[in-house]
């Protein structure tokens, strides 16, 4: 096993690590600002396997930090420096970190002889709005090293890399700490623009990148001739995943790259379950999300618990290689799970003769915007603390563009409100991109006597 700790020193010091806009880092660089962080935080009084709590837009210091987290033997736990401060509040009341790094901290202090490595327990925790509309953690049941030759999909060594996504989210996250661990350099956007990232991949020979349908759905919109202006012949592995794409947006990137260079992978934060597909498998079973692997097994259930005959939809339940509760644990959230220890996370879906996996939806309920996962409770929430609402309900509606947006049904009475009153009351309490951009006022219930919302 390698430390992630380690990481850092196990490559040469002065080759590139990370690269946002004009900022460069070279390993030699984030070893010495990682350990300061590492000194920082022991003298704060973290303890081995703590967790601690970090808040800092994409960029060299997002990592650097979270390298000294593990230099330190406790878990980087990740959250939105976007967040209102209510918002923020109650993922850290969750979640009863040791330590908060402040967007403004700085590690002002001499660099310490750090003791002996301690691996934590765990090598992440996400958060998430969860089901209820309360703030949930998911700690991650793996510890923070990785076996020698370790394979995370498709992630090559020694290359450079494009994670252009929020790294407060899970996919980019895992995906920037296993390329740096890989020798990768990893390059970061402030914010995805389509024609910034096609420059990006040119000029700097982007090898593997990650993103989300829309991000993909944004590039194919521009115009032919700039796409194919253009050297991309670079670009060996797209994975996209946190949503569904349209098939025929993925169709028509694998006529554009070519079958070989397409990829999905599926998979909560939780880690019950990873799938993983290709472009050529995917023409012969298209729609699919692909088989299980590393170990992982699935079960389609119906609402009694029985198992579905193949081919029916029913709910996903899985069971990851190391058995029952093995992948991680929750704070502020219970399991969805049998008798036996098959968990779910809510997905609906159906797998074929040959054991793909094909999903109907994400999640009950849960809104993908742009490949941001969006709890209706948790907006229905912040919706119902203003005053002239009596009542509302939160569900997903269809976008080209994003996959889904948010769309707010709400009962008032005698009283107006335009889409701009309410994203401005919500900014209290929600961070931006969860805000309704749509909006339904009527005089009506929203909901019957059972507190049931039938969708439109």
């Amino acid at each position: 096993m390698l430390s992630l700790a380690e990481t850092p020193s196990r490559h040469p010091a002065d080759r590139l690590a990370l690269v946002k806009g004009a900022e460069r880092l070279t390993f030699g660089e984030l070893e010495t600002r990682s350990t300061r962080w590492a000194s920082w935080l022991i003298g704060k009084g973290v303890q081995p396997d703590d967790l601690v709590a970090f808040s800092r837009p994409n960029g060299p210091e997002f990592i650097a930090i979270a390298f000294g987290i593990y230099k330190a033997g406790a878990t980087p736990a990740p959250i939105s420096g976007k967040l209102p401060a209510f918002e923020r509040d109650a993922i850290l009341d969750v979640m009863q970190p040791r330590a908060y790094i402040e967007p403004t901290d700085a590690p002002d202090c001499a660099m310490a002889m750090l003791p002996p490595i301690h691996v934590a327990a765990s090598w992440k925790a996400c958060t998430s709005g969860g089901s209820t509309g309360k703030p949930k953690v998911i700690v991650d049941g793996r510890p923070a090293a990785f076996p020698d030759g370790m394979d995370f999909i498709g992630i090559p060594e020694n290359a450079p890399v494009l994670v252009p996504g929020p790294l407060y989210h899970n996919a980019s996250f895992s995906s920037a700490i296993f390329a740096l661990w890989k020798g990768c350099t990893v390059c970061m956007m402030d914010r995805f623009e389509e024609k910034a990232a096609l420059q990006l991949i040119d000029d700097l020979r982007i090898q593997w990148s990650i993103m989300v349908p829309t991000m993909l759905h944004r590039i194919w919109r521009l115009p032919q001739p700039y796409r194919e202006s253009f050297d991309l012949s670079c670009w060996n592995m797209v994975v996209h995943t946190a949503s569904p794409m349209a098939p025929w947006l993925k169709q028509a990137w694998i006529d554009w790259m070519g079958a070989d260079h397409i990829w999905e992978v599926y998979g909560a934060t939780e880690g019950l379950v990873r799938c993983w597909i290709g472009g050529r498998d995917w023409l012969t079973h298209s729609g699919s999300v692909g088989k299980p692997t590393g170990g992982a097994r699935l079960r389609i259930l119906d609402e009694r618990g029985n198992e579905v005959p193949t081919g029916i939809d029913g709910e996903v339940y899985a069971m990851p290689a190391g058995g029952p509760k093995s992948s991680y644990r929750y704070i502020g959230a219970e399991r969805r799970a049998t008798a036996d220890g098959w968990e779910s996370v809510g997905d609906i879906g159906h797998v074929d003769a040959e054991g793909y996996l094909y999903l109907a939806d994400r999640r009950v309920d849960l809104i993908i915007s742009g490949g941001l996962n969006i709890w209706p409770a948790e907006v229905e929430a912040a919706i119902s603390r203003h005053p002239d609402i009596v009542s509302c309900a939160v569900q997903g509606k269809p976008d080209a563009d994003m996959g889904q947006i948010v769309h707010a049904v709400i009962e008032m009475q005698r009283k107006t409100l335009s889409l701009e009153e309410l994203s401005a009351f919500l900014s209290n309490y929600l961070v931006r991109v969860k805000h309704p951009r749509s909006l339904t006022i009527q005089a009506s219930a929203v909901r019957d006597d059972a507190g049931k919302f039938r969708k439109q």
